[in-house]
């Protein structure tokens, strides 16, 4: 008899681990984990966790052979700035192993005759402004926008999107009987900040970076320049948007992929809230070009309308709140002492 579980991948990264401490509240929830990396030493206990690469297909099996996955959440990805400088990797990791994710997840669809619940987080990043002159004009960008991603990064991200529109829809559509499908769910995140975890490599983690820099004394060279803006939210809402949407009822979704949302704000605004907090902070603007462009590729906020009508979404954090009683308390804990 395999044992049903949830299946997180990309458990160690930062979305991974807090949604795993979040999952792992609720004692009925029996969850599997995988990663290329292990588990901090303090959440290894709340899953049955698994090194090893996506893209081995052997281990895979073996997994199916062992769990019946009812959720999976699929994290794992090679972000914005690294999969800029390694594109044929992230092609493989963000593309290659979504595939062969949804495929299994199709399989044991047919298998059991029900469908298995594929929650995949997307960004912001499949978003591409030609300048901007457009990104001034189109201050709030809905869904099916700008969907013109000049990173392979946001490419991946919006084709996997569709790949999963299609295996939830299409997938085998030619069968005399067409099996029961995978029921696919995305989220289209912001900037993530967070206070447990450090910056990953996302080129939206200079507004991390700032925090961190601060509370450790380091300085910080912020890499866009001061008015370079786009939208933000914490990890807590982070994770709650996941959580909620995998919990709504199938037939009140009008669509499969929904923006969500919290805070926009400009580079010199994350400074000066950094700044409140830390005085003697010392934060720079030495604007790398290339990578500043990006962001300038990127909406100064998106509209998550639809998801406040479909399943209730609203943040928890405004951009006050989440400076004021989640990150700087949650960073300076991390540092106390060092």
């Amino acid at each position: 008899m395999r044992k049903r579980v949830t299946f997180i991948t990309g458990a160690s990264g930062e979305v991974g681990q807090a949604l795993l401490r979040e999952l792992s509240q609720d004692p009925a929830n029996q969850i599997l984990t995988m990663d290329l990396h292990p588990l901090p030493p303090e959440l290894r206990s709340l899953s049955t966790h698994v090194e090893g690469d996506l893209l081995n297909m052997r281990l895979l099996a073996r997994l199916v052979s062992e769990y019946e996955m009812d959720t999976i959440y699929h994290l794992a990805a090679l972000l914005s700035t690294r999969a800029e400088i390694q594109p044929e990797e992230a092609h493989q990791v963000n593309v290659e192993a979504t595939m062969a994710l949804l495929k299994l997840a199709a399989e044991e669809s047919q298998w059991r005759k029900r469908s298995v619940q594929f929650i995949f987080p997307s960004s912001i990043a499949i978003y591409g402004m030609p300048d901007r002159a457009t990104k001034a004009h189109f201050q709030r960008v809905r869904e099916f926008e700008w969907n013109q991603p000049r990173t392979m990064y946001g490419c991946n991200k919006l084709y996997c999107e569709q790949l999963g529109s299609y295996f939830s829809r299409y997938y085998r559509q030619l069968a005399v009987e067409q099996p029961p499908t995978i029921d696919f769910r995305s989220v289209r995140f912001p900037g993530l900040i967070s206070a447990v975890t450090v910056p990953s490599g996302g080129t939206s983690d200079y507004a991390p970076e700032m925090l961190h820099a601060a509370a450790q004394g380091k300085p910080y060279a912020c890499f866009v320049r001061e008015d370079a803006r786009i939208p933000f939210m914490v990890m807590p809402d982070a994770v709650r948007s996941l959580l909620q949407l995998a919990v709504a009822p199938r037939d009140a979704l009008t669509r499969q992929v929904y923006n969500v949302t919290s805070f926009s704000l400009s580079a010199a605004q994350v400074r000066d809230r950094v700044m409140a907090a830390y005085p003697a902070a010392q934060i720079s603007f030495e604007p790398d070009l290339k990578r500043e462009a990006i962001i300038d590729s990127w909406p100064a906020d998106i509209d998550d309308s639809a998801a406040r009508m479909d399943w209730g979404w609203a943040p928890e954090y405004d951009a006050e709140r989440a400076f004021q009683e989640y990150l700087i308390p949650g960073i300076r804990e991390r540092y106390a002492g060092r």
